[in-house]
């Protein structure tokens, strides 16, 4: 059986206007980073664009990778040397594609990171917040009828995630409402404090994290930024594959961060 396949014009304008890219002022650049050959029905999908995941791509005879974190950040050494010299040295040398989606795939109201997330942990999602659309809030779900505390909803978080995550807060305290935003949302803290939620989740944590927890009485959760941003990339592989017909495969390189 043939292998369907698209051309990179039509994986481009269906991924930039899925993700409405026109709409976020982000980083880096969002959509296709890296041009590589014309005709595409094998994609890898997976978190950060590292050598590791080019490899696995060319192992896999893929035609396209398609991440969350791509190259070109704001602040980057615009010089194409060392680490970004060898990556792309590779992608070249075997005509890969490369498309990355930053804000846009956090934000998305069904495929994104939030959502994703949400959907992983079983929290009813209620809304965004007003001031900062990246905060999500919700409602934690009851696990056999009983309401969880704290230290029950990060064991729930470490089977869900497969990752221990960092908890500052009282163990034994009931949590109903939670806000979250994946990945490195830490300094979003303050806000999600203000929505009155007893617990926030992000991917990281910095020095003044805890001091926040601790004195607003709002539990924070670290669960990792890997770990909280593998499941908006996948769900978009998978609706590649659903909406193309081509091959897809999600690569997950393991991050302990």
């Amino acid at each position: 059986m043939k292998t369907a396949t698209c051309t990179r014009l039509e994986l481009t304008a269906y991924l930039n206007d899925l993700l409405k890219i026109s709409h976020f002022k982000d980083y880096c650049p969002n959509g296709l980073q890296v041009q590589g050959k014309k005709q595409i029905n094998h994609v890898i999908t997976g978190v950060s664009a590292t050598l590791a995941l080019i490899e696995a791509a060319i192992e896999h005879r893929a035609d396209a990778i398609v991440v969350h974190h791509g190259w070109f950040w704001k602040n980057d050494n615009p010089q194409i040397v060392g680490q970004l010299h060898q990556r792309l040295k590779l992608l070249l040398a075997h005509d890969i594609n490369l498309y990355a989606y930053h804000l846009p795939l956090d934000c998305h109201p069904e495929l994104g990171n939030n959502a994703q997330l949400a959907k992983v942990l079983g929290i009813k999602v209620l809304g965004q917040s007003v001031d900062q659309p990246m905060i999500w809030h919700g409602e934690v779900k009851k696990i056999k009828g009983k309401q969880l505390h704290l230290g029950g909803f990060a064991y729930h978080v470490e089977e869900k995630l497969k990752r221990k995550p960092i908890v500052i807060g009282e163990l034994d305290r009931p949590i109903k409402t939670v806000a979250w935003c994946t990945g490195a949302a830490q300094g979003y803290f303050a806000q999600a404090v203000d929505l009155g939620a007893d617990l926030y989740i992000s991917g990281e944590i910095s020095e003044q994290t805890t001091h926040l927890a601790r004195e607003s009485g709002t539990a924070y959760i670290s669960a990792g930024h890997h770990a909280t941003e593998r499941y908006g990339i996948f769900a978009l592989g998978e609706k590649l594959a659903t909406h193309f017909g081509i091959r897809n495969r999600f690569i997950d390189i393991p991050n302990p961060v």
